[in-house]
């Protein structure tokens, strides 16, 4: 007899997840509330990354002059970004379905939750039906984090799944956290041709990444007219009569047409009887996990938002094939674990940014010797071409060994670039392995060769 595999959650970890488990033969029950293919993923990652690749486009038409041609004007037409986007989802909404129903995996729209370590409850439209499971996997994401002091409408107050698009353009938008997601908001809307203030709370945007990478960064959005209220944390927001008013703990106050919440998420699992089957929850309510994914209770898996570890579509997918391999009986044969920290990222601003690997302010800290080499893209024959020189490439490598540790990328193509970086931190190899390979001229990958060597 097959095993029965029962996932709760269609995003990227449970979509992943049932596509491998029944590829290997497991009987698999997908359970999704929502939309397959994942919330969080199609309403809120996929439709950000779109509103950027169309702010990009309306940045380039603005300085085309720079590549030889007569200046154009181009404006946002709202109407076609809300059915651009829309489409978007509905195909990859579509093509996820469709390998799942080749694949012979059951999808069942509902609520689902633990009733027991091997029972699962699924409410449906049309009454409750019972699962019995060998193993099961809980996947349910995340949603954006609301503070007491805040109240969304979804009219002038947003959170980030509210915002693509808003039901309006802000004239004036006021960014409420400067971690990745909030300078990707401030990318879009500034090259739309709103007014940006963005509050920060540390010293820098991006205060967990690389000093250099927020630096280059932040000159780039103080070159875009974005205020930025550095050291300050906001207090409350109010809707006023000219829109809203957002007040700071040390007394400033940022007012502008509409304000956005991007402070953050948090995992949901409050609903999913997790208590009942006996798996552990932190504090936080996400569910603390081992290399193979599992929770304290050995068949149930966690994966995902929902698993404490890096909130990104690519972490998800992964932990979903490894839990289908474990579940399955692969992983007892040679294989290589999940490296959370060989993980690579990037951050859809102008420009890019991309990382991977170890951080230098890390290996400083710890008082590990590290090689650090950086070259800049105006160097680049390629970077000059695309009229897009600014930005660097950085390579952190051990100084015995060679063996590359991390890296970082600033400037166009850098989510791509970083590939290679990563590529090389995930496999030990060495510098010298970059710089001994024969790379297209010209190309912007040549300046990840001249960066390793």
């Amino acid at each position: 007899m097959s095993i029965h595999l029962v996932i709760i959650g269609g995003g990227p970890a449970g979509h992943t997840a049932a596509t491998y488990a029944a590829r290997l033969g497991a009987r698999v029950t997908l359970i999704e509330s929502d939309i397959v293919g994942g919330t969080a993923h199609l309403r809120d990652c996929i439709p950000s990354k779109t509103m950027i690749a169309t702010g990009g486009a309306l940045s380039f038409a603005q300085r085309v002059a720079g590549m030889g041609l007569h200046q154009i004007d181009a404006e946002v037409d709202l109407d076609a970004l809300h059915a651009r986007v829309a489409e978007i989802q509905n195909h990859l909404h579509d093509s996820v379905c469709q390998v799942l129903n080749s694949q012979g995996v059951r999808m069942v729209k509902g609520v689902g939750s633990l009733k027991g370590p091997h029972d699962v409850v699924v409410e449906t439209a049309t009454g409750i039906e019972e699962l019995t499971a060998d193993a099961i996997v809980v996947c349910t994401g995340s949603r954006p984090r609301i503070p007491e002091w805040a109240t969304p409408d979804g009219e002038r107050i947003l959170t980030t799944q509210q915002a693509y698009p808003p039901p309006e353009l802000p004239s004036h938008l006021v960014v409420i956290g400067s971690g990745v997601t909030g300078v990707e908001f401030v990318h879009m809307f500034s090259s739309f041709g709103s007014k940006i203030s963005l509050i920060v709370s540390r010293q820098q945007v991006l205060p967990s990444k690389d000093a250099e990478v927020a630096a280059e960064l932040e000159n780039e959005l103080l070159r875009r007219g974005v205020r930025l209220l550095k050291g300050a944390r906001a207090e409350s927001v109010e809707r006023t009569a000219e829109g809203v008013s957002v007040a700071c703990d040390d007394g400033r106050v940022a007012k502008g047409s509409h304000a956005l919440l991007a402070i953050g998420s948090i995992p949901n699992s409050e609903s999913l009887g997790l208590s009942a089957a006996g798996v552990v929850v932190d504090r936080a309510g996400y569910v603390p996990i081992n290399h193979h994914c599992q929770s304290n209770i050995g068949h149930i898996y966690a994966a995902g938002d929902l698993s404490g570890k890096l909130p990104l579509s690519s972490v998800a997918s992964m932990q979903g094939r490894k839990i289908a391999e474990h579940v399955m009986g692969l992983h007892t044969r040679d294989h290589r674990h999940l490296d959370y920290e060989k993980a690579a990222s990037a951050i859809f601003t102008e420009p890019e940014i991309a990382d991977v690997g170890m951080a230098e302010a890390e290996a400083f800290a710890t008082g590990r010797k590290l090689r650090v080499t950086k070259v800049p893209f105006s160097a680049n024959a390629k970077a000059l071409i695309n009229d897009q020189p600014r930005g660097f490439v950085k390579i952190l490598s051990d100084p015995n060994t060679g063996v590359v540790l991390g890296g970082s990328i600033v400037g166009r193509h850098a989510a791509e670039l970083i590939s290679v970086i990563a590529l090389a931190v995930t496999c030990n190899l060495k510098v010298t392995d970059i710089v001994e390979s024969v790379l297209v001229h010209p190309s912007l990958s040549e300046s990840l060769a001249d960066a390793a060597e």
